[in-house]
């Protein structure tokens, strides 16, 4: 069995002034959400003729880290630990400790982005269809974060399992790294499902659909390896908190995806 390499979680320390691994994630994750921007708009020509550019992608990226950290945030106070934020409200801006939702940030994306429609008049499936291949790398960014810091650990796993992982600072139990796991499904193959897919000009609202399908199923498979969280709903091993709130995505991609299939014949 592999024992979990204890990682500082302090990346830089300066005096009273501690940078933390956990943040460098976010800042590489909105780094590459621009990067990859920049590249589609400069190598996919139909997104130059529908008036996207970079000086753009700069106001976008403003609008999305906005909703990333503040939605994120609330997410894990009103999804996960309502409790725990109601009896220690100042932990609620502690984010440096972690506790971030996707779930949440993924809401308060959308409400960023309505923001941003309304600022520029475009089409809000436009825009979302655009930002949804340049989320996923940086999902695996914050997963990669989630392990430096020892969090969101897995289920108890089979001692054959040749990556099985003992994280000394739960118990001495096997257990899936279940981080890496959703790193690898969230980010990394779900970014090269959407990357290939849109390199095409796909119908209004069938990229988003492509996101909204593709993360809710991977991350619906990889809760069964991580260890559920209790929720507004309660701990559960059959469905957990973050199957429920996936399930909705799921539904919702497919209907986008059935709804573009008819746009485009």
């Amino acid at each position: 069995m592999l024992i979990y390499p204890k990682i500082d979680p302090v990346a830089l320390q300066i005096g009273p002034l501690a940078v933390r691994w956990y943040g460098l994630m976010y800042l590489a994750a909105f780094f590459q959400f621009w990067w990859l921007g920049r590249r589609r708009i400069l190598t996919q020509p139909w997104l130059a003729k529908a008036g996207w550019s970079v000086p753009e992608l700069d106001d976008l990226l403003f609008f999305g880290v906005l909703g990333v950290i503040v939605g994120g945030r609330l997410g894990e106070v009103l999804f996960y630990q309502p409790d725990y934020y109601l009896r220690h409200p100042l932990e609620i801006f502690a984010v440096w400790h972690g506790g971030m939702s996707f779930h949440g940030g993924f809401l308060g994306v959308l409400l960023a982005m309505a923001l941003y429609v309304r600022k520029t008049g475009r089409n809000w499936l436009d825009v979302t269809d655009f930002i949804a291949p340049l989320v996923p790398l940086g999902l695996a960014a914050g997963r990669l974060g989630n392990f430096i810091n020892g969090e969101l650990w897995g289920r108890v796993a089979d001692s054959s399992l040749p990556w099985a992982m003992v994280f000394p600072h739960v118990d001495l139990l096997p257990r899936h790294p279940s981080q890496l796991y959703q790193a690898g499904l969230e980010g990394v193959a779900l970014f090269v499902v959407l990357w290939l897919y849109s390199r095409r000009e796909r119908p209004r609202g069938a990229v988003s659909g492509a996101f909204l399908t593709g993360y809710g199923v991977f991350r619906f498979v990889a809760e069964y390896f991580r260890t559920p969280d209790a929720g507004i709903f309660g701990q559960s091993d059959v469905v957990s908190m973050g199957q429920w709130l996936s399930l909705p995505m799921i539904l919702a991609g497919v209907a986008m995806l059935a709804w573009a299939g008819r746009r485009r014949a």
